[in-house]
């Protein structure tokens, strides 16, 4: 044979391991090796972080209770029901709430995987979440969730009792020993008295404006998810790009505003979509892997097969996911708290509010196994009539125009995409509280490159995505606008991984990465004689590290995180910088400043590209991305 072609058949034989960077993986076990230069300085019981914006603090003298609910070890749950619990709203804490949240916190020892989880109510879900992976000695965490838009499933379940229940499905054996033991707690907040005789706000009957209950929490919560909740869970699981998940619901005919909240995350053979080759290059080269179809998402929802919103996910990055030691104790963004995405449906009213039935579905552009998507549908009531009148105005699909740019030679390759979706709908309610036109326009733009090099072992990911969204209400007689929102979000990620076959010993391979992602959000929001109210937020990561790798197992490592979180809104400022060596928390930093304090700066956010070569941006300095190997 050729030298060549036995060089390449040999290449081939390697290159599955490759193909399937980035992974998941196991941290360390006991006794594991840090290896030269390296230290896993583990504390014991470390408590883990998720270092964004506490929630909000309830207002003075407001009467409070807590509310345990659910308590359960997750051992052997792969392919079980979901653990229930009976819920029943606190005598001692009577509605209306300020401020309701729930408290999911979790313990683990020994070895484990990530795992992801989910609470629902009623089959409406609260929070997604995922795990923490254990270190020798046992992690905790706590994560703490504003669940109050979700009052009216808390205030009135049906029968007077709810069925809380928690999905968490993990694995024990004699290889994997952790078992998650988890708690779930609701703590209620009433509204003190000074707050409920506060003289309302008087309007001129002349001037239309939005009642202030539109701005409230919802009237009615109807579940976009699976019935039953049976050993697959309350979540649809779709499967590929035609996979549609849908619910037929009846929209009372009453409804003057309506909201679909959507949970959305990537498991499988796309919890690394951002960093899929295209299955041209999986063909040309005979490789195994399953992750394919190239690194663009779009979550879609339809209401009666009508196009009425989308979003390109937030890549979220799960404990496992990369390195493992870059999550130690300090979260990916999001990972704790996955995000919820919001599709304003008032302008579809016009085809809801017939008293009849109706399909809302949801769906994933391009993706493949799997993904675990559900919704909450919000609904506002008119109080003062039993129907609303209602029509959606011109509509037509807004096309998805997206360019992809494949180059492959052998195990190397370039592969690119550009992505963009401009929609634009509108519809007009007539309620008691007047008639309204809710005009909704999104600008959804994404860019992806995936490049591979060196035959395959290194691989560099660029996502630029991007989700602009204005909300428009107008008097329809007049056509002043009462009140919108405009909101820009960002969520840059760049990610470098080389791999070194061989470098390590007894079939270990070196795994060297360097991270940096971010999400930036803008949003400005203004209601005719109501509020004005502008936020900001960015939440920045950066890590760089090594580690000695067999299989799925972490051996031995090194990794530094650093994260900066700023946020300014109505009350005040926000801003937290923490700073992570091989587990240990080197420096945690929390400034905060209530109304009237200096202005922050979200536009100017840090430009992770200058931090990665060392330089401290914004106090913060991040890890020198170029030279992890003598970290």
């Amino acid at each position: 044979m050729p030298p060549l072609r036995l060089l390449l058949q040999l290449l081939l034989l390697l290159v599955p391991a490759f193909a399937d960077v980035p992974d998941r993986y196991s941290s360390p076990r006991p006794g594991a090796s840090a290896g030269a230069g390296a230290g896993l300085g583990y504390a014991s019981a470390e408590e883990y972080l998720d270092p964004t914006f506490p929630v909000p603090r309830a207002p003075p003298f407001a009467p409070s209770c807590v509310v345990p609910v659910l308590s359960y070890s997750f051992a052997n749950t792969y392919g079980a029901p979901p653990a229930t619990a009976a819920y029943a709203p606190p005598p001692d804490c009577p509605a209306p709430w300020s401020l309701v949240v729930l408290s999911f916190s979790a313990a683990v020892a020994g070895d484990q995987y990530d795992r992801v989880a989910a609470v629902w109510l009623d089959g409406a879900e609260l929070l997604r979440t995922t795990t923490a992976e254990p270190t020798p000695d046992g992690v905790r965490w706590t994560v703490r969730k504003d669940v109050t838009r979700h009052s009216t499933l808390l205030r009135s379940p049906p029968g007077g009792v709810g069925v809380l229940s928690v999905m968490l499905e993990n694995l024990v054996n004699d290889q994997y020993t952790g078992a998650y033991n988890v708690t779930v707690s609701l703590e209620f907040h009433g509204a003190p008295a000074y707050l409920a005789s506060a003289a309302a706000v008087v309007h001129n009957p002349e001037t239309p404006a939005l009642p202030e209950s539109y701005f409230q929490p919802a009237d009615l919560i109807l579940p976009i998810s699976e019935a039953t909740g049976n050993s697959s869970g309350f979540w649809y699981r779709i499967q590929n790009s035609t996979d549609s998940r849908a619910k037929v619901v009846t929209i009372p005919p009453n409804t003057y505003r309506a909201v679909l909240e959507i949970f959305v995350s990537p498991h499988s053979n796309d919890e690394f979509w951002y960093s899929n080759p295209p299955d041209i290059y999986i063909r040309e080269n005979n490789l195994t892997t399953g992750r394919g179809n190239a690194a663009y998402r779009e979550v879609v929802a339809t209401v009666d097969r009508r196009f009425a919103g989308s979003f390109v996910p937030f890549p979220v990055i799960y404990t496992g996911g990369i390195n493992p030691l870059f999550w130690q104790p300090v979260a990916a963004l999001g990972a704790f708290n996955l995000p919820t995405y919001d599709i304003e449906l008032t302008p579809f009213l016009g085809l809801l509010v017939d008293d009849k039935a109706h399909e809302i579905a949801l769906s994933v552009v391009d993706g493949i196994a799997e993904w675990l998507v559900d919704a909450n549908l919000h609904l506002w009531l008119d109080p003062g009539s039993s129907s609303v009148s209602a029509a959606l105005g011109p509509y037509a699909t807004p096309r998805l125009s997206i360019t992809r740019g494949y180059t492959t030679q052998l195990l190397d390759g370039s592969f690119s995409i550009q992505a963009k979706r401009e929609s634009r709908f509108s519809g007009w309610v007539k309620s008691s509280f007047g008639n309204f036109t809710t005009e909704v326009k999104a600008e959804l733009k994404a860019t992806s490159l995936v490049e591979l090099s060196d035959e395959g072992r290194n691989k560099t990911v660029t996502l630029d995505a991007a989700l602009d969204t204005a909300v428009a209400v107008r008097c329809a007689e007049t056509g002043k606008t009462v009140g919108k929102v405009e909101t820009e979000a960002k969520y840059p990620l760049w990610l470098e991984m080389l791999t070194e076959e061989g470098a390590g010993e007894n079939g270990t391979q070196v795994m060297k990465a360097n991270l940096t992602h971010s999400l930036r959000v803008e949003t400005e929001a203004e209601a005719q004689g109501l509020f004005e109210r502008e936020e900001k937020l960015a939440d920045e990561q950066a890590a760089a590290g090594w580690m000695l790798v067999r299989d799925h197992e972490v051996v031995s490592g090194s990794a530094a995180t650093t994260q900066a979180y700023r946020y300014k809104g109505e009350t005040g400022r926000y801003e937290r910088a923490i700073d992570t060596l091989d587990g240990a928390v080197l420096s945690d930093n929390v400034t905060e400043r209530h109304r009237g304090g200096l202005d922050l700066d979200v536009a100017g956010s840090t430009n992770f590209d200058a931090c990665c070569r060392g330089r401290r941006c914004h106090g913060i300095l991040a890890p020198k991305c170029l030279d992890v190997a003598a970290m």
